[in-house]
């Protein structure tokens, strides 16, 4: 089930973000850990067993990825922040231009998130297990498959799939 982001089910989206947190909060943790904190002009990236991470920023911008059992990326252009977590399973992708500060969070096995920041202003996918979240900052954010949700303020939007 997809939902274009209205009045309606802007209730339902708060309702069930709540339901969405507790998803990554109580998830089973992951065997491996890679942290990837890339503030300023740095690249860098790890592996561990099952966990991947990589993230790069310039000067005066800020990227952070954690794959926690999963595969995060992440990537800052000029004045912005990127964050992308993946746990057990997900992958997780930001990618962020100047003035914008994407989030991607992706829990459980086929869990895909996909954020992008291109114009000023944060954006923030979740997806749970098998559901696919993509937020582009141009047109309105795509929510399919499982549980997941987005909100993007480029754009003034967001989706809900309830699986």
């Amino acid at each position: 089930m997809n939902v274009l982001f209205t009045r309606r089910t802007a209730t339902a989206f708060l309702a069930a973000g709540p339901a969405v947190f507790a998803l990554c909060l109580f998830a089973p943790n992951a065997a491996a850990a890679t942290g990837c904190p890339a503030p300023g002009a740095t690249v860098t990236s790890a592996t561990a067993e099952d966990a991947q991470c990589s993230a790069a920023s310039v000067g005066g911008a800020a990227a952070a990825a954690y794959g926690l059992g999963g595969n995060a990326a992440a990537n800052a252009g000029p004045t912005s922040l990127s964050l992308a977590i993946a746990q057990n399973g997900g992958v997780a992708t930001a990618n962020s231009a100047p003035l914008s500060g994407p989030a991607a969070i992706a829990v459980g096995p086929g869990a895909t998130v996909t954020a992008t920041g291109v114009r000023p202003g944060l954006a923030l996918g979740i997806a749970g297990p098998g559901a696919t979240v993509t937020v582009t900052g141009v047109t309105g954010p795509t929510c399919a498959g499982g549980i997941g949700f987005a909100g993007d303020f480029q754009t003034f939007q967001g989706c809900l799939s309830l699986g």
